[in-house]
């Protein structure tokens, strides 16, 4: 695998980064992704395709299936491709790494089709700006959040919202075989208190593929959290545009609480060192490639595993 080591982007890295894209010349070719995930996986391989085709020149295109699954919540402006011309396309294969590395920036190929599973803000964040317009929700969808927000406000004034995403489902089967560990009761009420410390009347909007443990492992006895869809697992999307229209986040791990933490804006805590794997990554780095810079990590729990 090659070694590449990031560090916090500055800057002026931004700027020249953008120079570089200002001063590409145009190019005929195409280039798409090949869609891989779910929702949130999906999110980051649009972002990556936006700016790795930014970078080379290149007009990016999103094929059918991304276009359907990201057009019921965000105002989708890429072209997409429709399949019948995808398929006789004779695409070029090029395989990514989880994070930017410099040949990136230089990818030969009339037709490239990008695969892989790449999972880092180090490939498109010198466009912040233009990532987060790209994900601009639609009307209806804010109007719903915002409301939901509204009721669950009650008569509380000043209030600070926090979505709290937990990711447990098949997780909690396949983390331990990748020597790793889900999100507990400890990281939560760490993470929980953190924001309870700093502000007056925060409230804790919760979803969760597993509710019923989080019913029973989370604390509720000042009365601040709030179980989400009548404490019930709702529907990916509107879980996911719920807590991205809360002020702050607390993610645990997985590409979906990633996006709905650089969605929110505001503070982000995020469960770190989550596994060996992850610990050896960042052995290599200088910064962690899969969170951003100044997002706050608490530490998992992972003594059981070493």
């Amino acid at each position: 695998m090659t070694e590449y080591t990031i560090g916090i982007v500055t800057q002026a890295q931004l700027e020249q980064t953008m120079v570089t894209v200002a001063t590409k010349p145009p190019h005929s070719g195409m280039m798409t992704v090949n869609p891989d995930g779910r929702l949130g996986n999906v999110i980051g391989e649009y972002a990556i395709l936006y700016a790795l085709a930014r970078l080379n020149g290149h007009q990016a295109y999103i094929l059918p299936v991304m276009h359907e699954q990201l057009s019921k919540i965000f105002k989708i402006r890429l072209p997409v491709v429709h399949k019948d011309v995808a398929n006789r396309i004779n695409w070029t294969d090029y395989k990514i790494h989880y994070w930017m590395l410099p040949e990136y920036k230089n990818i030969q190929g009339e037709y490239v089709k990008l695969t892989g599973h790449p999972c880092s803000w180090t490939y498109y964040q010198f466009l912040k700006d233009e990532i987060l317009k790209e994900f601009s929700f639609h009307e209806w969808i804010k109007e719903e959040s915002y409301a939901y927000l509204t009721k669950v406000r009650g008569n509380k004034k000043n209030v600070t919202f926090v979505g709290v995403h937990v990711r447990r489902g098949d997780y909690v089967y396949i983390m331990p075989a990748w020597k790793g560990v889900v999100a507990d009761k400890d990281y939560l009420q760490k993470a929980m208190d953190y924001f309870r410390s700093k502000y007056q009347n925060p409230i804790f909007v919760v979803t969760s593929n597993g509710m019923d443990w989080c019913k029973e492992n989370i604390d509720n006895s000042l009365g601040d959290v709030h179980f989400a869809g009548d404490g019930i697992e709702g529907s990916p999307a509107r879980d996911f545009a719920l807590l991205a229209h809360c002020n702050h986040t607390i993610m645990t791990i997985g590409t979906f609480g990633y996006w709905i933490g650089y969605l929110a804006g505001g503070e982000t805590v995020y469960l770190a060192n989550y596994s060996l794997s992850h610990v050896n990554v960042n052995k290599r780095m200088k910064n962690d490639p899969f969170v951003l810079p100044g997002w706050i990590g608490i530490p998992a729990n992972i003594s059981h595993l070493l």
